[in-house]
């Protein structure tokens, strides 16, 4: 039986507002520049066909409306972390950096590598994400008028027109972030009753952190094993060694997921106490020398394996998890 013939592989670097592409025609590479727009969109599938693999990086934001468009033509599209790309270009030596380039090298990327298809989140999925981006921006907002607050009473001369308008914007503010909260939690407490149910039964993660944990991770959806969970919330350790006289410390990746890392951290004190796996990870890595912030580190990753579990086999938690999941 014939091997199927691999789909010609399309690389494409995205910028806000073109995009850098590179395939292969009668087997010599060929770029094209579009817009990044619907017109672009429609240009490039003239050029190239729905057969062609797309291939590009998760530029920001900038990416997506290309990729919608494509995987709505029936175009199979991967979607690839920029990390991996410039790791693949370091790997094979290469030198210089250009949008040509760029998309050359994500075209190899695309025919020498095992990918996988993209395909678009759930619409509340995006819809949530948008909320918790914008509570965020909200949240810094704050900040930076408490912080203008107080600079400003501090001084010998104060407006009393300034403090007014800065604590009226501190109220509004204060406001708008418990309604987008709120109005998160009982959006995501309806799309997946129950996920958050199983993942609330686990000591140490609350309605809000099982919340955060199902949009941080899609829903589980494309989860398929623990470990990806927490690559993907930057907690995988990172070793720093060579031979016998380098021995740096032990760190973890930080790459992605900040907000689910420092939310699992603050669980991590609570967890300790009341999670059996994770009491007993913390004591024994205690026990050991570790310091108390690699072992609530540690139990931050017990927790997210925990969930995977939890979530994927739609057992509720129970105290023998210390030797379920140990």
């Amino acid at each position: 039986m014939a091997t199927p013939a691999k789909p010609k592989v399309v690389g494409i670097d995205v910028s806000k507002d073109s995009l850098a592409i590179c395939h292969l025609v009668e087997e010599k590479v060929q770029h094209l520049e579009m817009e990044n727009s619907k017109a672009g969109f429609q240009q490039l599938v003239k050029q190239c066909g729905t057969e062609s693999l797309y291939v590009m990086e998760a530029t920001g934001i900038y990416y997506l409306q290309l990729a919608y468009y494509l995987y709505e033509q029936g175009a199979p599209v991967v979607v690839v972390n920029p990390v991996i790309i410039k790791r693949f270009i370091q790997m094979h030596l290469g030198k210089g950096k250009s949008d040509k380039k760029d998309a050359q090298w994500i075209r190899r990327y695309g025919e020498q590598t095992q990918v996988a298809y993209w395909q678009p989140e759930e619409q509340v999925i995006v819809e949530c994400r948008q909320l918790e981006q914008l509570t965020e921006q909200f949240i810094k907002q704050r900040t930076m008028v408490i912080n203008s607050l107080e600079a400003l009473e501090r001084q010998p001369v104060v407006s009393e027109l300034a403090v007014k308008s800065l604590k009226q914007t501190l109220k509004m503010l204060e406001k708008q972030i418990k309604q987008i909260q709120d109005k998160l939690l009982v959006t995501l407490e309806k799309a997946f009753a129950k996920e958050i149910k199983l993942l609330s039964s686990i000591p140490g993660i609350g309605r809000k952190t099982a919340g955060m944990l199902l949009l941080f991770a899609g829903g589980f959806r494309n989860i398929t094993n623990y470990r990806q969970l927490i690559a993907k919330a930057g907690l995988s350790p990172r070793e720093f060694t060579s031979g016998s006289s380098i021995r740096g410390k032990v760190r973890i990746t930080k790459m992605g997921g900040s907000l689910i890392r420092s939310k699992l951290f603050m669980c991590s004190f609570s967890a300790k106490g009341s999670n059996a796996a994770c009491k007993a990870l913390y004591e024994r890595l205690v026990a050991k020398g570790k310091n108390g912030k690699v072992a609530l580190i540690a139990v931050c990753n017990k927790l997210l394996k925990q969930a995977f579990a939890i979530v994927k086999s739609s057992i509720p938690y129970r105290p023998d998890f210390a030797n379920i999941s140990a």
